[in-house]
């Protein structure tokens, strides 16, 4: 005679994988949120007369990025100043390529002029390699 088994409650192999999966969302959560919280990412907001200001504060090992829209051929008058030294670059993205019209590592200020190559979103980029906390400030001026 066969032997039928009915299941009102969830197997220990479901259960499992529920709570594995759980596991990996919730893991995907706290690094979203993990690298919201180290992450300053600014859009450039430029006021009447053309001109962004902007100062933070970026953590030890975290970075700060300032981004917006430029035109091909418009330029650029740009310039900061920070606690201590960072490593800077200004990029923008093709694709998979990133392309670095600027880059210093280890500068306490800087400044420059960047002229527009292609129609792009610029970003302006910090990394605190310090143990402290570092205040920056940058201005931007088209």
């Amino acid at each position: 005679m066969p032997t039928y088994l009915t299941c009102t409650t969830p197997t220990s192999i479901e259960t499992q994988m529920r709570t594995q999966l759980s596991l990996i969302a919730l893991s995907a959560l706290l690094s979203l949120a993990s690298f919201a919280a180290r992450a300053e990412l600014v859009e450039i907001r430029w006021n009447e007369s053309g001109r962004f200001e902007h100062k933070a504060s970026i953590a030890p090992a975290q970075f700060a990025e300032v981004c917006g829209k430029l035109s091909k051929g418009q330029t650029i008058a740009w310039s900061f100043r920070a606690e201590a030294p960072t490593n800077f670059n200004i990029h923008y993205h093709e694709g998979q390529k990133v392309t670095y019209p600027a880059k210093i590592d280890g500068a306490g200020a800087a400044e420059g002029q960047l002229l527009a190559a292609t129609e792009q979103d610029y970003c302006w980029m910090w990394s605190n390699k310090s143990d402290r906390a570092l205040t920056l400030e940058l201005i931007l001026q088209r």
